[in-house]
Protein backbone atom coordinates (compact mmCIF):
# COMPACT_ATOMS: atom_id res chain seq x y z
CA UNK A 1 0.00 0.00 0.00
CA UNK A 2 1.39 3.36 -0.91
CA UNK A 3 1.13 6.05 2.30
CA UNK A 4 -0.43 9.16 1.50
CA UNK A 5 1.56 12.34 2.49
CA UNK A 6 -0.10 13.85 5.56
CA UNK A 7 -1.01 17.41 5.17
CA UNK A 8 -2.72 19.70 7.84
CA UNK A 9 -5.90 21.21 7.22
CA UNK A 10 -4.95 24.56 8.23
CA UNK A 11 -2.51 24.44 5.04
CA UNK A 12 -5.65 24.25 2.52
CA UNK A 13 -8.18 25.70 4.73
CA UNK A 14 -7.32 29.72 4.37
CA UNK A 15 -10.35 32.52 3.96
CA UNK A 16 -9.32 35.81 1.45
CA UNK A 17 -10.09 38.78 3.49
CA UNK A 18 -10.60 40.88 0.51
CA UNK A 19 -13.55 40.75 0.11
CA UNK A 20 -15.24 41.01 3.64
CA UNK A 21 -13.05 44.39 4.02
CA UNK A 22 -14.33 45.57 0.85
CA UNK A 23 -18.34 45.09 1.64
CA UNK A 24 -17.12 47.45 5.67
CA UNK A 25 -15.64 49.79 4.02
CA UNK A 26 -18.76 49.62 1.08
CA UNK A 27 -21.16 50.09 4.71
CA UNK A 28 -18.66 52.46 6.24
CA UNK A 29 -19.26 55.15 3.42
CA UNK A 30 -23.24 54.30 2.74
CA UNK A 31 -23.82 55.21 6.96
CA UNK A 32 -21.51 58.09 6.10
CA UNK A 33 -22.81 59.95 3.33
CA UNK A 34 -26.54 58.65 4.26
CA UNK A 35 -25.46 59.98 7.91
CA UNK A 36 -28.08 63.83 8.45
CA UNK A 37 -26.25 66.20 10.22
CA UNK A 38 -29.04 68.47 12.63
CA UNK A 39 -28.29 71.64 14.07
CA UNK A 40 -28.67 71.83 17.73
CA UNK A 41 -31.64 73.86 18.57
CA UNK A 42 -30.17 76.47 21.31
CA UNK A 43 -29.73 80.51 21.60
CA UNK A 44 -27.23 82.58 19.35
CA UNK A 45 -24.15 84.64 20.92
CA UNK A 46 -23.28 87.25 19.08
CA UNK A 47 -19.49 87.59 20.10
CA UNK A 48 -17.65 90.68 19.75
CA UNK A 49 -15.18 90.96 16.99
CA UNK A 50 -11.62 89.94 18.12
CA UNK A 51 -9.33 93.23 17.63
CA UNK A 52 -5.77 91.87 17.67
CA UNK A 53 -4.41 95.17 16.40
CA UNK A 54 -3.07 97.52 19.44
CA UNK A 55 -3.97 101.34 19.33
CA UNK A 56 -1.35 103.43 17.93
CA UNK A 57 -0.20 106.30 19.82
CA UNK A 58 -1.31 109.38 18.96
CA UNK A 59 2.07 111.59 19.25
CA UNK A 60 4.95 111.87 21.42
CA UNK A 61 5.11 114.20 24.27
CA UNK A 62 7.67 117.15 22.85
CA UNK A 63 9.81 118.57 26.09
CA UNK A 64 12.88 120.89 25.10
CA UNK A 65 15.49 122.40 27.47
CA UNK A 66 17.01 125.43 26.73
CA UNK A 67 20.66 126.32 27.48
CA UNK A 68 19.60 128.34 30.55
CA UNK A 69 17.76 124.77 32.08
CA UNK A 70 13.98 126.65 30.95
CA UNK A 71 11.99 123.67 30.50
CA UNK A 72 9.21 123.56 27.90
CA UNK A 73 6.74 120.98 26.96
CA UNK A 74 4.80 121.39 23.84
CA UNK A 75 5.47 124.88 23.24
CA UNK A 76 4.34 125.94 27.32
CA UNK A 77 6.43 126.67 29.75
CA UNK A 78 7.02 124.18 32.73
CA UNK A 79 8.55 124.77 36.07
CA UNK A 80 10.65 121.49 36.72
CA UNK A 81 8.47 120.54 40.07
CA UNK A 82 5.63 120.33 37.43
CA UNK A 83 6.84 118.17 34.80
CA UNK A 84 5.62 115.00 36.17
CA UNK A 85 2.13 116.65 36.98
CA UNK A 86 2.25 118.15 33.57
CA UNK A 87 3.00 114.88 32.02
CA UNK A 88 0.50 113.02 33.74
CA UNK A 89 -2.26 115.48 32.29
CA UNK A 90 -0.64 114.70 28.59
CA UNK A 91 -1.02 111.58 28.86
CA UNK A 92 -4.95 111.39 29.97
CA UNK A 93 -5.47 113.50 27.11
CA UNK A 94 -3.35 111.38 24.63
CA UNK A 95 -2.24 107.61 24.33
CA UNK A 96 1.24 107.71 23.93
CA UNK A 97 4.43 106.09 25.84
CA UNK A 98 6.99 108.02 24.06
CA UNK A 99 8.65 110.97 25.05
CA UNK A 100 11.49 113.31 22.99
CA UNK A 101 13.31 115.49 25.20
CA UNK A 102 15.24 118.10 23.33
CA UNK A 103 18.16 119.35 25.10
CA UNK A 104 20.63 122.38 24.02
CA UNK A 105 23.78 121.79 24.05
CA UNK A 106 24.94 123.94 27.04
CA UNK A 107 22.20 122.52 28.85
CA UNK A 108 23.36 120.87 32.32
CA UNK A 109 22.96 117.52 32.71
CA UNK A 110 21.79 117.29 36.09
CA UNK A 111 18.12 118.71 34.33
CA UNK A 112 18.06 116.82 31.62
CA UNK A 113 18.64 113.37 33.65
CA UNK A 114 15.92 115.03 36.50
CA UNK A 115 13.46 115.41 33.15
CA UNK A 116 13.98 112.24 32.04
CA UNK A 117 13.67 110.72 35.27
CA UNK A 118 10.44 112.27 35.99
CA UNK A 119 9.08 111.28 32.43
CA UNK A 120 9.61 107.61 33.54
CA UNK A 121 7.90 108.36 37.02
CA UNK A 122 4.91 110.60 35.13
CA UNK A 123 4.08 106.60 33.28
CA UNK A 124 6.89 107.18 29.72
CA UNK A 125 8.02 104.17 28.89
CA UNK A 126 10.18 105.65 25.91
CA UNK A 127 12.25 108.60 26.10
CA UNK A 128 14.68 109.47 24.01
CA UNK A 129 17.09 112.57 24.00
CA UNK A 130 18.35 114.84 21.35
CA UNK A 131 20.48 117.43 21.37
CA UNK A 132 20.02 120.57 20.02
CA UNK A 133 23.56 122.69 19.20
CA UNK A 134 23.70 127.05 18.98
Amino acid sequence: MKRKKHTSADDDAQIDMTPMLDIVFIMLIFFIVTTSFVKEKGLEVNRPKDNNSPQKPSKALSIQIDELGQIRMNGRQVDIRRVVANIQTFLAENNTDSAAIQAHEDTEHGTVVEVMNQAKEAGIEKVSVLVKGA
